[in-house]
């Protein structure tokens, strides 16, 4: 089975399934992406990974990474190894007292795992073959068009985005992370990078 690098291009909201999010997955060294429709819940956790942002309390995926650490096992890698009728199948390397073992995953929380361990995320060419022309796919859901970028917008605090500063941006920022509002906290952190480009 030949293995192919994939690499997270980013994590968006999904215009066609409330609570939803589209992880981007695309291949290292290639144009195919695979695009996986995922939970809220699993794209906090991805994103929170992904910018290093430290919630108050340890979300369930950092608690993989502290039991790990106390039996001495480490992630080698995740393999997103089938597609079948709307679902991926992914498995998690991982290398204990000298031995690899495979543990059957969702597909999101592999990736999260992954993130947390800097740990590569592969799949096989059947699989990317399979999904690389569909725009969105659930985990468990059907085809679904695609979506265009979404920035977080202030309606909640009848804020104008253009007359909020950067720095009240990061004030509301570390009060979402307080707050544990960390759907709110990757929004923010979202128009922060957006505006650091500029």
């Amino acid at each position: 089975m030949r293995k192919i690098l994939l690499e997270i291009r980013g994590i968006e909201y999904s215009q066609t399934q409330s609570g939803s999010y589209v992880l981007d997955l695309k291949e290292v060294g290639g144009r195919r992406r695979m695009p996986i429709l995922i939970g809220g819940f699993e794209a906090q956790a991805i994103a929170l990974a992904l910018e290093k942002m430290t919630p108050n309390r340890p979300m369930t995926h950092d608690l993989f990474v502290s039991f790990f650490g106390i039996v001495n096992a480490r992630v080698k890698e995740i393999i997103i190894h089938e597609f079948h009728e709307g679902l991926f199948k992914s498995n998690i390397v991982v290398l204990h007292d000298g031995m690899e073992v495979n543990v059957d995953a969702r597909s999101s929380d592999a990736v999260a795992i992954a993130v947390r361990f800097s740990a590569p995320i592969y799949t096989t060419e059947k699989v990317l073959e399979e999904v690389s022309h569909i725009n969105e796919r659930r985990e468990d859901d059907l085809e679904v068009p695609e979506e265009e970028e979404e920035t977080y917008d202030f309606d909640s605090e009848e804020e104008e985005m253009d007359i909020v500063t950067l720095e009240e941006l990061e004030q509301h920022l570390a009060q979402a992370l307080e707050n544990e509002d960390y759907e709110k906290a990757m929004k923010l952190r979202d128009e922060i990078n957006k505006r650091k480009k500029q």
